[in-house]
C-alpha cells in the first residue's frame, strides 16, 4: 500500500518572509523511513484560504497534514474551517479545558476566554496532546470521501515532538501490515566541482543502474548527490561517484565540509590554525561551528591590516611593499607564520580582494591566494578568482580554504 500525503503550512508570517518555514524538511525527513514522501506542499496565509486549500486535496490525497492556525486569536481558524468543511459540529472538550486551566494556573496567569476556543474539537476527531503549548493537535480519521486529516500546531517546538509521538504511529496503522516499502537513501557530497560537470560525468553510469533514483542539489561550491534504491544499487552508485571524483568527494553522509575536516583532524590526532585577511575570521567560525572542534582547532588569527600581518605572523614588510598583501609570497608567509606561532600540525591562510572596491588591472576584485603550511609537509599556495559579491566571496573562500586542508589530510596536495 502506498499513501499520497500532502502538507499544508498555514500562516501569513511565513509568506511575509519574517518567519522561516522549517516544517517541510523536518516532516519529510520523519516520513521517509516509513516509505512515505510528501507528494505536494502548499503554504497559505491565515484565513478562509486554508479551507480552500484543504478542499482541493479531497479525492487526490490519502493523508493531509495541516500546520498552524490552532491558537487562541481571531486569525486562528483552522479547526473551525475543517469542521465546516467536513460538516461536523464543534464540541468543547472538558479535558482540554482542564488542561488549559492547569497550564495558566501553574504560571500564575488568568485563563482568557479566547483560549477556550482551543478546547473546541470537531465531532469524531481525536485529540493529540501538546505538552509544550496550549493548542492540542487533532486527528480526523478519513472516510470514503475525505482524507485522513492531521491538524498540528505551528510553533516548531510544539509540532516536532508530535510527529513521532502521534502522527507516525497513526500513519503506520493506516498503512497496515502491507504498508509502504521503506526506502533507503544515501548521499555523497562533493566540493570544488560544478553541478553540470558532475551530471556530465556521472549521468550515463547512474542511469544504467537498475532500480536507482538519483538527483542533484547544488550549493555554493558544492554538489550533493542523492541516491534512493536497493542496497546493491546504492553501493554501485556511491562507488561510481567515488571513482569518478576521488578528490572532490568529501562525505558519504549528510555532514558539512567543516565537519568532515574536523573528523579527519581528530582521526589523525592533528591540529589546525588559521590566518585570515579577506575572510575576517570566517574560516575559524566555520570550523568552530562543529562540536568537538576545540580538540583540533588551535587558534585563528585575523590579520586584516598589513601591520597585523607583520606583527602577528612575521610577514616581511619588504615583501608586502614589493608584491602587495594579495600575493603568493604573503599567503605563504601568513600560513607559515601561523603554523610557527600556534605550534600546530597545519595552518591555512587567505589573503584576497573581496570588493567591490580595491581591485586593479593586475589584481581584479575576486583575486585570492590560499596558503597551507604543515609541520610535516611543504607549503602550498593556490591562486583563485571569484568575481562575485563581497559576502559570497568570503563564504566561498572560507570553504575553499577548509577544503585545501581536507585535501592535504587526504594526501591530494
Amino acid at each position: 500500500m502506498s499513501l499520497r500525503l500532502e502538507l499544508i503550512n498555514t500562516g501569513t508570517e511565513l509568506l511575509l518572509g519574517k518567519t522561516l518555514n522549517t516544517h517541510l524538511g523536518f516532516i519529510a525527513d520523519s516520513l521517509f523511513p516509513l516509505g512515505i514522501r510528501i507528494a505536494r506542499q502548499l503554504c497559505v496565509p491565515d484565513g478562509a484560504v486554508i479551507g480552500e486549500a484543504l478542499r482541493e486535496t479531497f479525492g487526490r490525497a490519502d493523508v493531509v497534514l495541516v500546520t498552524g492556525g490552532l491558537g487562541p486569536t481571531s486569525d486562528d481558524i483552522t479547526r473551525e474551517l475543517v469542521a465546516e468543511l467536513l460538516g461536523r459540529p464543534l464540541h468543547r472538550n472538558e479535558a482540554i479545558v482542564a488542561g488549559l486551566q492547569a497550564f495558566f494556573a501553574k504560571r500564575g496567569r488568568p485563563l482568557q476566554p479566547e483560549n477556550l476556543r482551543q478546547a473546541d474539537v470537531p465531532e469524531g476527531a481525536e485529540v493529540l496532546e501538546n505538552p509544550f503549548g496550549t493548542a492540542p493537535g487533532l486527528y480526523v480519521p478519513g472516510t470514503a470521501d475525505t482524507p485522513h486529516i492531521f491538524l498540528l500546531p505551528g510553533p516548531p517546538r510544539e509540532l516536532r515532538p508530535m510527529i513521532p509521538a502521534d502522527v507516525l504511529p497513526r500513519l503506520r496503522a493506516i498503512l497496515g501490515d502491507s504498508g509502504a516499502v521503506p526506502e533507503t537513501m544515501r548521499q555523497v557530497r562533493l566540493f570544488g566541482v560544478g553541478e553540470s560537470e558532475v551530471a556530465n560525468r556521472l549521468e550515463a553510469g547512474l542511469a544504467a543502474l537498475a532500480g536507482l533514483e538519483y538527483g542533484y542539489c547544488a550549493r555554493p561550491g558544492e554538489v550533493e548527490l542523492r541516491f534512493i534504491g536497493s542496497e546493491s544499487a546504492l553501493d554501485a552508485a556511491v562507488a561510481l561517484a567515488k571513482s569518478t571524483f576521488p578528490v572532490e568527494l568529501f562525505a558519504e553522509e549528510d555532514i558539512s565540509l567543516s565537519q568532515a575536516v574536523v573528523a579527519l583532524l581528530a582521526e589523525r590526532n592533528q591540529t589546525l590554525a588559521s590566518a585570515e585577511s579577506c575572510t575576517g575570521g570566517l574560516i575559524a567560525s566555520r570550523i568552530t561551528d562543529v562540536s568537538g572542534s576545540s580538540v583540533v582547532f588551535h587558534r585563528g588569527i585575523v590579520s586584516y591590516a598589513n601591520e597585523a600581518k607583520v606583527e602577528l605572523l612575521g610577514v616581511r614588510a619588504e615583501d608586502l611593499a614589493e608584491f602587495g598583501a594579495v600575493s603568493e609570497p604573503v599567503a605563504r608567509q601568513m600560513a607559515e607564520g601561523a603554523l610557527w606561532r600556534a605550534n600546530a600540525d597545519h595552518a591555512v591562510a587567505v589573503t584576497g580582494i573581496a570588493g567591490p572596491t580595491g581591485g586593479s588591472g593586475e589584481k581584479p576584485v575576486g583575486t585570492v591566494f590560499l596558503g597551507l603550511a604543515s609541520a610535516r609537509g611543504s607549503t602550498v599556495v593556490e591562486k583563485h578568482f571569484y568575481p562575485t559579491d563581497r559576502l559570497t566571496f568570503k563564504s566561498m573562500i572560507a570553504l575553499r580554504a577548509i577544503d585545501l586542508v581536507r585535501r592535504r589530510l587526504m594526501g591530494h596536495v
